[in-house]
């Protein structure tokens, strides 16, 4: 370990990943490339928390059906969401019957997950881990903001949660890209108190996660092939381009963001960008896996705020997990 960069001695492979969306999903520029769509956003449930619950378990058994796996073989299910208590990932797991850790990373639940689980396997402790995250556009309304009857107004800033799943199995078989070093966040807060300007709040975070990455790595942004930040949207991506700028460092055309990549901007009403656990995770399994980067930096973000926070007039924190993953050709 070198300034918190963990280098990955018995590196996992991502040996297989699905993605699982919604309507405004399969109407982005990514949604051809998911594996499953829901145009109604229910999967065949009554509520919108139950739709949710449902979205992972699918996108689970979509990964290891993939795999050829069977719910026996694995040995560990790590699983978060945006919910009070991680209420989806509790249900959705429910029916696999295997030892299971419910995470909140907030939106970069999917990092910390593959985090945690590459470490668990470097470590010896599981051989076949699942990794599982999701948000729903309704669900998360009517969590964090008002009701969708209300119809409030969204100022510019503001983002759209995503509808959405995705998973990821961590294994040793076939020739899947490896998570091959790892740095987990920090807490940063830039003292943004706006819930409708979270990529303002995420990008310090970002910032702090990455500098400490290349300081700690030796390595400089022009090492990979591609760097992606979960969930900043136009206007957190602008920020980490001008802190980075201030400190003479340009992350050039390599950089993009999850939150951008998802919808589009000019013809989908979504101010921002994307959002939410389901945002990064699903643009990792159906838009950056299959490219089979040589390099990349996947840099998940999230903000750490509540309900009760909010409405306090806290500040909103923010934490990037991040995690490097190299594919052999």
């Amino acid at each position: 370990m070198a300034r918190g960069v963990i280098e990955l001695k018995n590196p996992p492979r991502i040996i297989a990943s699905a993605a699982v969306g919604g309507k405004k999903e399969g109407e982005g520029p990514c949604g051809e490339q998911f594996d499953m769509l829901d145009p109604t956003g229910l999967f065949g449930k009554e509520t919108w928390e139950q739709a949710e619950a449902e979205m992972q378990g699918r996108a689970l058994s979509l990964a290891m059906h993939k795999a050829k796996k069977r719910q026996e073989d694995l040995d560990l299910l790590i699983a978060g969401d945006l919910m009070n208590q991680c209420t989806s990932s509790s249900f959705g797991a429910l029916s696999f019957g295997v030892p299971y850790l419910g995470i909140y990373g907030a939106c970069s639940t999917s990092a910390e997950g593959l985090l945690l689980g590459s470490l668990l396997y470097d470590a010896g402790r599981a051989s076949l881990l699942g990794v599982v995250v999701s948000s729903h556009f309704c669900s998360a309304e009517r969590q964090f903001r008002y009701p969708l009857d209300y119809g409030g107004q969204r100022p510019p800033t503001a983002q759209w949660t995503v509808t959405g799943a995705g998973a990821f199995l961590l294994g040793h078989e076939g020739s899947g890209p490896s998570i091959t070093a790892v740095l987990p966040g920090r807490i940063v807060d830039g003292g943004i108190t706006d819930a409708n300007n979270m990529g303002a709040a995420m990008a310090p975070a970002a910032y702090d996660t990455l500098k400490r990455y290349f300081d700690g790595s030796g390595s400089a942004p022009q090492d990979y092939d591609r760097i992606v930040t979960g969930d900043l949207g136009a206007e957190g991506y602008a920020i980490l381009k001008d802190l980075f700028a201030h400190d003479g460092v340009t992350l050039g055309e390599s950089y993009t963001d999850c939150g951008i990549l998802i919808y589009d901007a000019a013809r989908q009403d979504v101010h921002a960008g994307g959002s939410g656990c389901g945002c990064s995770a699903t643009v990792l399994s159906a838009v950056l896996l299959p490219r089979r980067y040589k390099r990349m930096l996947y840099v998940a973000t999230g903000a750490l705020m509540s309900p009760m926070s909010v409405k306090q007039g806290m500040s909103i924190p923010g934490i990037a997990h991040l995690v490097c993953i190299e594919s052999e050709g």
